[in-house]
């Protein structure tokens, strides 16, 4: 966003509500991490409940959709790209720390993982909000989902 608006945590799963904020006319909902695995059965229930609830929203424009360029899809990042292509919610997958790989690790990774998910070039993005890298890209391909929702009426 250009600025901190969030809070963050180095442990996944801190986060156990969901938080809106908005920039400018857009809202934007941050929703809990997969570190939410850990919980309780009941919390787990209620974040799916939540993660559909958010979906349905006629007004969504899109999901950016976080991942470790590192890791392999996990399974409940297949169960996510699932409920996606189900409702047909249109994603960005924004790869996070690709400056941990080297150059040609990271262009690896990002074709294997674009592959792994079923997504086109053009909804990926390698990012490292360390050094800057992709976060342009990833703001302009946000904008774009968001002209593209307000033009289609939603």
């Amino acid at each position: 966003m250009g600025r901190r608006i969030a809070k963050t945590s180095g442990t996944p799963g801190k986060t156990r509500a969901l938080n809106v904020f908005q920039v400018e006319q857009t809202f934007f909902l941050d929703l809990p991490g997969y570190g939410y695995s850990r919980a309780g059965k009941a919390d787990r229930t209620a974040f799916r409940r939540l993660v559909r609830h958010a979906l349905d929203r006629a007004r969504l424009a899109g999901v950016v959709w976080l991942l470790d360029i590192r890791h392999e899809p996990s399974a409940d990042d297949l169960t996510m790209q699932d409920l996606l292509a189900e409702r047909e919610t249109r994603a960005l997958a924004a790869l996070t720390k690709g400056d941990k790989l080297p150059r040609e690790e990271r262009r690896r990774r990002e074709q294997e993982l674009r592959t792994a998910l079923g997504l086109p070039e053009d909804q990926v993005i390698v990012t490292s909000a360390k050094t800057g890298d992709g976060i342009p890209d990833l703001r302009e391909a946000i904008a774009g989902l968001v002209r593209g929702a307000a033009n289609a009426g939603g």
